[in-house]
């Protein structure tokens, strides 16, 4: 598997990128190292005491700090702080919003900028862990929201 997304709706799943895996169970995270893992914030509140290792993290930015158990070479935060690497700029008419260059996992980079996103399948800042998978996974030759 390239990536990984702890505690995905049900819900969720017919728009995961790919490659992309539903892990429900935790000790499935310490299977390998996955080049890409998203956590929700649910999924961090859930996760056990055995290490976790990725090359990238998506994580929820509200965590007072990284859990423990969780190793990463690099950390992209998603939440409504300026301080995320990813958020909306909008939530009236949701834009996705990089604040920062973001590393994927093919070594590529996803420059700062803004993306309208289209109808969603709920509240865009709910969605913010799936929209970040969808953004790293996509090829960046098309558009990365059609859902």
């Amino acid at each position: 598997m390239n990536a990984a997304i702890y505690d995905c709706p049900k819900e969720w799943a017919r728009f995961l990128p790919a490659g992309v895996q539903a892990i429900r169970q935790a000790g499935e995270l310490t299977e390998h190292i996955w080049p890409l893992l998203a956590l929700t914030a649910e999924g961090c509140r859930a996760l056990t005491e055995k290490e976790i290792v990725c090359r990238l993290l998506l994580a929820p930015g509200d965590l007072p700090a990284l859990p423990a158990q969780v190793r990463a070479e690099t950390v992209i935060s998603y939440g409504l702080s300026p301080r995320d690497s990813l958020t909306l700029s909008s939530l009236t008419e949701p834009v996705l919003c990089v604040q920062r260059a973001l590393p994927r996992p093919d070594g590529s980079f996803v420059d700062p900028q803004e993306f309208p996103l289209p109808s969603l399948p709920g509240p865009a800042e709910a969605l913010l862990p799936l929209l970040g998978l969808r953004l790293l996974q996509m090829p960046l030759t098309k558009p990365s929201f059609l859902w």
